[in-house]
């Protein structure tokens, strides 16, 4: 079992997305149809099987998956490598929209047009999900000894 100290290194990075992922996820819950609609549109254009979902369904389902991806984060006894599973997973939904929405990306590039700058910047999700599950709960660089 690794010490606190040891496992300090991951609270910068469950934090910082751990917060912002449940104020999201919050702000969803109580969507209007008119952004319900929205958001539904915009996810099952890229992921048509959400087709399925009533934007209503669709936007408390999401809700409810970001407020608990955020509170598992946020909570010292889950393993960094769990989080980081769910966060690393999340962020590439995110991602997909970046590369499937039309006028996101620069031609020929991965990298974003101003449009596509709050969209592309899910790319640090990924990157911290990733040194969370690489990272395990005894951090970076770790023998992996217990």
């Amino acid at each position: 079992m690794s010490t606190l100290s040891e496992r300090l290194w991951q609270w910068p990075l469950r934090a910082t997305a751990g917060v912002y992922i449940v104020d999201s996820g919050l702000n969803k819950w109580g969507a209007d149809g008119e952004a319900a609609k929205q958001l539904h549109s915009w996810a099952s254009a890229t992921y048509p099987f959400l087709n399925k979902l009533d934007p209503q369904q669709f936007a408390k389902l999401l809700s409810a998956g970001e407020v608990m991806l955020g509170g598992m984060l946020l909570t010292p006894f889950v393993p960094a490598g769990v989080a980081g599973l769910g966060l690393l997973g999340f962020g590439a939904g995110l991602l997909g929209l970046y590369f499937k929405t039309p006028g996101m990306r620069r031609p020929g590039t991965p990298f974003p047009t101003q449009e596509g700058i709050p969209l592309a910047k899910d790319a640090w999700l990924v990157g911290m999900g990733a040194a969370l599950v690489l990272g395990g709960s005894d951090g970076p660089g770790a023998t992996g000894a217990a």
